[in-house]
């Protein structure tokens, strides 16, 4: 029987709803995802709240609310208390994209699901892994080993691999295969026959022009509205693929010395910049170059404009401008209110570059026809003043001193019962219980004061005296004996000495977004209703960074899983990838519902067999890139403890044909024999070495169902020196066992 694995998804499934799934391997609990919308609505979270406290481990893909939205509420309200783990660029972009929302959400609302400071406990508990290192779990999970790797949608993006006895769970969600100005490509490709693949079906039914075409018709929309005296508005995520945005603009600029001002306006697109800057090693080879060879860092923005606060951007100069503000979503954020007062405007263009979430403002604007007028809620936060401030004033007084008279009663219980057990031990006169309250009445009274004001009953004594710590030193022959570990500065100090606010952000939150997070001034929301008349260019170009369906259809051929699991995506794309890929891909598929349960299991019957010494000193092994193969003839018995064992043959071993381990790639192979003075070329599918012998690959790469996949090099050519000398190149490529 192969390892034990479960799939639940808990939000997610046959609709755009945030991402959630629980994934039990070997009855180990996984969170994959913990995903929130932009409204923020907690009837999504009921599946999670009832399996909250089975969770042993929570896995994160990606940056954005989508995918980490619920973390600090599930940790709070829920009990979830799992040891985290992600990518460090999902970590603190996550991070920041959580402090975002929440700053945008409290400037028009009393905002009290949770706080920054649950953020910030939230996040504490991330383990930061890099891309393909192999991360080895312990205790529940021993024998776990769980690894990210890139995924392509965004900075930090991860396809989870998940490793149990040589069984692969991979979870792929969101993923890229292109490659783009700040992204490398996916390596979801590089896995072949996985025992469960876990996917999405988001863009199934989506088809995608070249990028380069794509990236022409952006600029085009937004110069010609520049051009005609018109602003453009951006609504973009706080950390995600605004990046790439970014990046198009400034490329672009620079190259054709315009001079339109660009603003990106989010209450921490300082800090969010600062960090980028640092995460090069996690973008593209193209940027990680240019910085080896010139120094020159992608994101040093010089015709970008970095803004936190709407103040700033009224302030700008009149004129055509663009403006990339937060959120995507058009619910709350800057560009909520920049919307309301440019829609009117028929020379101004919103320009949408991702599918806005199902049932918000930008979702709706994106409908075909759109809509001509939108109702709206303007919403701000003012200070208190006059009576409003004084009886706030007065209720916070009030508030305190309730606490400190309840702090003081708290404190006068507990003295009283200190002294009373240490009269009851001292006194040899107190012989019962009535003795003993009425000198907890007398004596208490006389010592009360000086006990309050700091000193502690002594456990022997009923005099009061102060406290009295014994700090004696250990020695030795060389003296006092100093303990290394003392002096130590933990990593976790260092950063907590360098925050400016809570969280881990190593001082590179800017004093602006700081202010605003520490700004206690009484204050209140106030707000208006109003309909505003749509006017303005609405357009949506796909910047999403997802594969589209022909590209995801590909994909998933290749990898040729044993088992698929399809999440998150419309119930008709959901449907159509499912029966897609009951045809082409494997007979295994399955689109399960909310709290829905599916085994998929590996059937493949696997046992775990202990090699004996005996046996292991007779062997010879080969290397084979990072592994070391042999060939062992042996016979397998049960040890006592129940455990199977293989141990050497007791008679002569039969003899066996000779096996050929490797995979060999044609255009590997035809660069090999180049270099050999062999004159080799590509024709017809085939690869035709020097003039009479031809080698081809047969047989599929990628068979349906459980079936291993068999390809067999084919050599062909007449019985001459030529052939027999290829015919040992070949060999050459593979290990003989």
């Amino acid at each position: 029987m192969g390892t034990s694995v479960q799939v639940t998804p808990l939000c997610g499934v046959y609709n755009e709803n945030p991402l959630s799934y629980l994934v039990s391997i070997d009855g180990f609990n996984f969170l994959i995802d913990c995903g929130w919308n932009d409204h923020f609505d907690p009837s999504l979270l009921q599946p999670l709240s009832r399996v909250a406290s089975k969770i042993d481990a929570v896995l994160l893909s990606h940056s954005d609310t989508m995918h980490l939205g619920a973390l600090p509420y599930a940790m709070k309200q829920f009990g979830l208390s799992a040891p985290i783990y992600a990518t460090e660029p999902v970590y603190r972009l996550g991070l920041l994209t959580m402090y975002d929302h929440y700053l945008s959400s409290k400037q028009v609302s009393e905002f009290d699901l949770f706080t920054l400071d649950d953020i910030d406990s939230a996040f504490q508990n991330v383990t930061r892994l890099t891309y393909s290192q192999n991360c080895h779990l312990s205790g529940k999970g021993e024998g776990i080993v769980i690894a990210p790797h890139v995924a392509g949608h965004l900075l930090g993006g991860t396809v989870w691999k998940i490793t149990k006895d040589g069984e692969d769970v991979i979870y792929a969600v969101d993923f890229n295969h292109r490659k783009e100005r700040h992204l490398n490509g996916t390596v979801l490709e590089s896995f072949v026959r996985p025992a469960v693949l876990i996917t999405d079906a988001y863009n199934a039914l989506s088809n995608q022009p070249s990028r380069r075409q794509r990236d022409q018709e952006f600029v085009d929309a937004i110069l010609n509205t520049l051009r005609g005296n018109g602003n453009v508005l951006l609504p973009v995520d706080t950390a995600g693929r605004v990046l790439e945005l970014l990046l198009i603009l400034e490329q672009y600029w620079e190259q054709n010395h315009l001079t339109y001002p660009i603003f990106f306006l989010t209450y921490i697109s300082s800090s969010t910049v600062d960090y980028v800057k640092s995460f090069l090693e996690w973008m593209s080879d193209s940027i990680a170059k240019s910085f080896e060879h010139t120094r020159d860092n992608a994101f040093l923005l010089k015709h970008v404009t970095l803004l936190i606060n709407k103040n700033e951007l009224e302030n700008a100069p009149e004129g055509p401008k663009i403006v990339l503000a937060s959120m995507a979503s058009l619910e709350v954020g800057f560009s909520h209110d920049i919307f309301v007062e440019w829609a009117a405007d028929s020379r101004n263009l919103v320009l949408f570059t991702e599918r806005g979430q199902f049932g918000t403002r930008a979702r709706m604007l994106q409908s075909d026809p759109p809509p001509k007028a939108v109702k709206v809620t303007l919403s701000k936060r003012v200070p208190l003043v006059g009576e409003e401030l004084a009886a706030y004033e007065e209720e916070q007084e009030q508030i305190k001193k309730e606490e400190a008279l309840k702090a003081t009663l708290v404190k006068e219980e507990e003295t009283k019962a200190v002294i009373g057990t240490d009269i009851a031990k001292a006194d040899p006169m107190i012989i019962d219980g009535h003795a003993q309250v009425d000198a907890v009445g007398v004596r208490g009274e006389a010592y009360r004061d000086v006990l309050i004001d700091g000193f502690v009953p002594p456990s022997a004594s009923v005099a009061p005296m102060f406290p009295f710590c014994d700090n004696s030193s250990e020695w030795d022959d060389f003296g006092e004996v100093i303990n290394p570990d003392d002096y130590v500065i933990k990593d976790e100090d260092m950063d907590m000495g360098s925050m400016p606010v809570g969280g881990d952000l190593d001082g590179k939150l800017d004093e602006g977004t700081a202010s605003l997070m520490l700004d206690t001034t009484p204050s209140k929301v106030v707000s208006s209703e109003l309909t505003v008349q749509v006017k303005c260019s609405l357009v949506y170009m796909d910047f999403e960074g997802r594969s589209d369906g022909r590209s995801i259809k590909s994909i998933l051929a290749h990898v040729a899983p044993l088992k698929l699991v399809l999440v998150h995506g419309s119930a008709e794309a959901t449907e159509h990838l499912k029966q897609h890929c009951l045809k082409h891909v494997c007979p295994h598929v399955y689109a399960p519902q909310i709290e829905e349960t599916i085994d998929v299991t590996s059937d493949l019957c696997a046992y775990k067999v202990q090699l004996s010494e005996k046996l292991m000193s007779n062997v010879l092994f080969k290397k084979l890139g990072d592994y070391e193969i042999a060939w062992i003839d042996s016979e397998v018995e049960k040890t006592e403890s129940g455990m199977l064992s293989s141990l050497p043959l007791s008679t002569t071993a039969p003899p066996h044909k000779s096996v050929l381990v490797g995979d060999l790639k044609m255009a590997d192979f035809k660069q090999f024999l180049a270099g050999k003075g062999i004159q080799v070329e590509f024709a017809g599918g085939a690869l035709r070495c020097g003039e009479y012998v031809t080698l081809r690959k047969v047989g599929d790469a990628s068979q349906k169902g459980g079936a291993a996949a068999i390809q067999q090099i084919v050599i062909e050519g007449p019985l001459c020196e030529e052939y027999y000398k290829i015919r040992e190149y070949l060999y050459s490529q593979f290990y003989s066992l």
